[in-house]
């Protein structure tokens, strides 16, 4: 049958698809729109499983927080590339399952995946995403969440770009303070909020190092013993948030900024995209070979 511009055109307002490719799966159901978005629904998760083993390490953090701040969320989303990341469509996913995970507070991703990628939806999130990876041709994946609640705080959230993202839970302080410390965790990284919450693991290590490089300038054992106190004391204050010096006024740490307000920092996560991800390292003329080859 004779396939109108106009259901075309409909097609790929549903599907975001091409126009060929629209045109071609409505000669194949006829030109039944609906079981034409169907199948080109289910090409497209074809499409994704094949792309789900290709590295995505770049992409996005993205934070959604309730109006009252009392509740906030970060979720990081990969794509393959930082422009496919600045896309809109891929935007848009990631703003919609931070609302997800901020409104339904999942158990885990598995839970996140199966919720409705709208309130009230019938598509889920990873519908949703298989969808958009077969739209875009990357490998698209939601990576990881955090989720804050507590009536008697402040949520405060800060995104440096959408590369690396910070959210904190702040009791007694406001929200200017909040945004203050998620400034600073972005650029200092601390370990932890305190000395005392850095693991015990992390710490021997820390300090089997610490005796090793003291051992080695030849000082006695006493001598050693107390340079090895010292310096854990100082890499303690290093890597928690409370002994670090304040970025906006180094002559100030954040704990006496804290003290000072009458606040603690009960939690912090901070999100960096991909740190972790091994990424694929690319040899473009042997890519480019590769494909002469073959082709």
């Amino acid at each position: 049958m004779a396939i109108s511009a106009q259901l075309v055109k409909d097609l790929r307002e549903r599907t975001g698809s091409g126009m060929m490719e629209c045109k071609k799966a409505l000669v194949e159901t006829d030109g039944d729109l609906d079981a034409a978005v169907e199948l080109m629904r289910k090409r497209g998760m074809a499409k994704a499983d094949k792309k789900a083993d290709r590295v995505a390490a770049e992409g996005g953090i993205h934070v959604a927080v309730s109006e009252d701040r009392s509740s906030g969320a970060m979720v990081e989303v990969n794509s393959e590339t930082d422009f496919v990341a600045n896309g809109d469509d891929f935007k848009g996913f990631a703003d919609a399952v931070a609302r997800r995970v901020l409104e339904d507070n999942p158990d885990d991703l598995d839970a996140l995946h199966a919720l409705p990628l709208e309130s009230g939806g019938d598509k889920d999130i990873n519908t949703a995403r298989q969808e958009l990876v077969a739209k875009i041709g990357e490998n698209i994946q939601v990576r990881r969440f955090v989720r804050f609640s507590n009536s008697g705080a402040v949520i405060g959230d800060y995104l440096h770009g959408a590369r690396i993202g910070v959210l904190v839970e702040l009791e007694g302080g406001n929200e200017e303070l909040a945004r203050d410390i998620c400034m600073h965790i972005a650029a200092s990284r601390p370990m932890c909020v305190s000395p005392e919450d850095v693991p015990e693991e992390t710490r021997k290590a820390e300090k089997d190092i610490l005796v090793a490089q003291a051992q080695d300038s030849g000082k006695p054992e006493n001598i050693i013993e107390k340079m090895v106190e010292g310096r854990m004391k100082k890499w303690l204050s290093e890597v928690a948030l409370v002994g670090q010096p304040f970025v906006k006024d180094p002559d100030k740490t954040v704990g006496k900024l804290l003290e000072e307000s009458g606040a603690r920092v009960v939690a912090f996560r901070r999100f960096e995209v991909g740190e972790g991800i091994e990424k694929k390292k690319e040899n473009f003329a042997e890519e480019v070979k590769a494909q002469v080859e073959g082709s």
